[in-house]
């Protein structure tokens, strides 16, 4: 567009390109009868220089999907394949969203916009190509959650809603339509490697390492690049799935084409959070056999990078990678620390896993003892003391974090004298919904994503935790 916002900060830099078309499909977004904006994140948008687009500008760009200035011409459709419930798929693909823009942060990071209900593609099957309106309301307060409370995660950048009705066996319908522009730092699964190593296209699977290791990752490559790439992956998942349990979230859906190898949380469908520590809880209704439940995670995560090992198996001997994927458990232990003395509001200048974990499994013994509200528990104890009230379940709890220093004036933000803890629980997500598809209610959902955001001012206290 020739009124389009030269920010200094925007950096066009479409490195995907470099890759070669085997691993997309250029495509075309749907034309929507209706393009209304109902969330943009401005917040994300001034890390790439795109604040400054009104908002006649911004549909055009992430509702009509306009090429952003020097950038990808033409939306892609990437190709992977995956594990649904451990059962292979190789009919997988980008079939109701793709990659729209590539963009540098300040700090030399390439964050990229995908989207999610931008219409049909080569891989939708039988498939409409549409997000429901729903369906992008939860994802926004999904990630917006998952940010204040340290998680690694895509972040809604956009929610436009596109007037079409739309037949759901899962909700009543019809129902509400609407695109989905997400800003991660990439979209290559473990199932972009399975459909690479299904192929046998070890040319390929190099050029997809050496591209995750340059832009994704931005390292130079070392002697072995395929085991760098695996450590790397490794360490970032195992990070996630400590980062899940902290933070009480049930991702619902953990397929082999759901995780992204940067470690990012993506892709969110029947999420949930739970309210009280229990390792059963499923978010999805038809996890029958409860695989992806809440005390699963970690496990269902090292299976997935199990899988990726399995694939690089076509450019690599197995020794470097199974040395690797053996050092997920103790790397789950290390930053298991990092989101939970976060939420507790306490530091160390010692690095001691052992004691970092006894701590992890006292709280844990006292929230599964006494089925206390998880959001309840690390309000209360934020600053590392408990109440008078928290009872002798829980004397373990505070003999542990006796080890640990408060962060100065910890509990200083307003938030701590609300008279609730910020929660995500799923009866507000339906009363959040409700007042939108009865009224067009959209207050509530704009005073909640600010309730969360204050949530993450208060923790986030740029403190060290070592």
């Amino acid at each position: 567009m020739a009124d389009f916002p030269q920010a200094p900060s925007y950096v066009a830099d479409p490195a995907i390109l470099k890759l070669g078309d085997a691993y997309y499909d250029a495509v075309a977004a749907a034309d929507f009868p209706q393009t209304i904006l109902r969330f943009r994140n401005d917040r994300a948008a001034a890390e790439i220089g795109l604040e400054g687009l009104n908002d006649e500008q911004w549909l055009a760009h992430f509702a009509r999907f306009a090429p952003l200035p020097g950038n990808l011409p033409q939306p892609l459709a990437l190709r992977y394949h995956g594990h649904q419930f451990r059962t292979y798929n190789p009919e997988l693909g980008d079939g109701r969203g793709f990659t729209f823009a590539q963009m540098r942060r300040a700090d030399g990071a390439l964050l990229e916009l995908g989207t999610k209900g931008s219409g049909q593609t080569l891989w939708s099957r039988f498939g409409d190509g549409r997000l429901t309106l729903k369906g992008g309301v939860r994802e926004v307060l999904a990630t917006e959650m998952l940010e204040a409370l340290g998680v690694k995660t895509s972040r809604s950048f956009s929610l436009v809603e596109t007037g079409e009705p739309l037949q759901r066996n899962d909700e009543p319908s019809p129902t509400r339509s609407a695109v989905l522009v997400r800003m991660s730092l990439g979209h290559i699964r473990i199932g972009t490697f399975q459909r690479l190593a299904y192929f046998g296209d070890a040319e390929s699977m190099r050029r997809l390492v050496d591209y995750c290791l340059a832009e994704m990752f931005g390292v130079e490559p070392a002697e072995d690049p395929v085991a760098q790439f695996f450590e790397l992956v490794v360490e970032r998942t195992a990070a996630l799935a400590a980062s899940y349990m902290v933070a009480g979230f049930v991702h619902g859906v953990l397929n082999t084409d759901n995780i992204n190898v940067t470690g990012e949380s993506f892709d969110y469908g029947p999420w949930r959070f739970t309210p009280t520590f229990d390792p059963g809880f499923t978010a999805a209704y038809f996890d029958h056999a409860g695989l992806y439940a809440f005390g699963r995670q970690p496990d269902a995560i090292l299976w997935n990078a199990a899988q990726l090992a399995v694939s690089l198996r076509l450019i690599s001997e197995a020794p470097p990678l199974i040395e690797r994927l053996e050092r997920f458990e103790p790397l789950y232990r290390r930053h298991y620390a990092a989101p939970l003395l976060r939420r507790l509001g306490i530091r160390t200048n010692t690095a001691d896993t052992d004691r970092d974990w006894a701590l992890k499994d006292a709280i844990d013994d006292a929230l599964i003892a006494t089925q206390w509200p998880i959001d309840r528990f690390f309000f209360d104890a934020f600053g590392g003391a408990l109440p008078a009230g928290y009872g002798p379940e829980w004397d373990k709890v505070r003999a542990a974090l006796a080890g640990y220093d408060p962060l100065p004036d910890g509990r200083a933000h307003p938030y701590f004298a609300d008279p609730e803890p910020c929660s995500m629980l799923i009866d507000e997500v339906e009363a959040i919904w409700s007042a939108i598809d009865r009224d067009d209610d959209w207050d509530p959902f704009h005073a909640k994503v600010a309730a969360i955001r204050r949530m993450g001012e208060a923790l986030d206290t740029r403190n060290k935790y070592r």
